[in-house]
């Protein structure tokens, strides 16, 4: 439900910005360099879970090389806490300024043998994203059981160019900021897919959630949000294909430098 709210009132900022959401919305975030993501996704079996944090245990060094190493400017591991039939229960994450970044740890990974680690060979289905951001921000620290919310959007094909930018800039970004000023949140960022594996039009609003309070309080400012610029709804179902929303809940470590 969250995640619609964000939808009814992003998207109809894309149709008329300065006559809806300027109202409501005074100030606009400003685009970042590129920052890249590798994502891997794993369904383990139950017995393996335990073991599974083990092996994330010894991972961490190698990850924490890579930031101090500068290859990498953040990483993080996530347990899924809404379970679908053979969906992902765990995945990893490295972010970094460049592909290079990415893909320079990701060899030392292969070259640790990690992936071939019985844990990972017990896996039922395994799947890579690469992602980049534009719009995106954090507390430099490292957090253990926290919360991350991750929502999936697909645009339908006659939705403006631009409209993840304008989503980004004048609706999400503005009130991420603050949540992120505030304390409810340690990191937000909008995605799109560096390299396609989905269909073009496919975009994420992610965030890290302080504590549990944090998701209730999200919650509250998008609907205070909503109510601020009913004209988002109408919108809203011209724009989105309703079919494609996925939301993402998990528990999350992680560490941003």
């Amino acid at each position: 439900m969250n995640r619609k709210l964000w939808s009814v009132l992003a998207l109809g900022c894309t149709l008329a910005v300065s006559a809806v959401c300027a109202p409501a919305q005074t100030t606009e975030i400003k685009e970042k360099p590129r920052m890249y993501t590798y994502v891997a996704f794993w369904t383990l079996p139950r017995t393996q879970w335990a073991d599974e944090a083990k092996e994330i245990a010894a991972e961490q060094k190698m990850m924490d090389k890579g930031v101090s190493d500068g290859q990498i400017i953040a990483y993080g591991y996530d347990t899924n806490l809404i379970h679908q039939d053979g969906g992902p229960t765990h995945d990893d994450w490295f972010s970094a300024t460049s592909m290079a970044g990415l893909l320079n740890l990701l060899d030392v990974i292969y070259k640790s043998g990690s992936p071939t680690s019985p844990v990972d060979e017990s896996a039922t289905k395994h799947s890579d994203a690469m992602l980049v951001s534009r719009y995106y921000n954090w507390h430099s620290g490292s957090w253990k059981g926290v919360y991350s919310e991750a929502s999936m959007y697909k645009l339908k094909a006659d939705a403006p160019d631009n409209a993840v930018d304008m989503i980004a800039k004048h609706l999400v970004g503005p009130l991420m900021e603050k949540m992120l000023a505030d304390g409810v949140i340690h990191e937000y960022e909008i995605d799109t897919e560096a390299i396609h594996t989905d269909a073009p039009g496919t975009f994420w609003i992610d965030y890290i959630a302080a504590n549990a309070e944090g998701l209730d309080k999200v919650n509250a400012a998008v609907r205070d949000a909503v109510k601020a610029n009913p004209m988002g709804g109408t919108a809203f179902v011209s724009m989105v294909d309703f079919s494609q929303h996925r939301d993402y809940l998990a528990r999350t470590d992680a560490t941003y430098k």
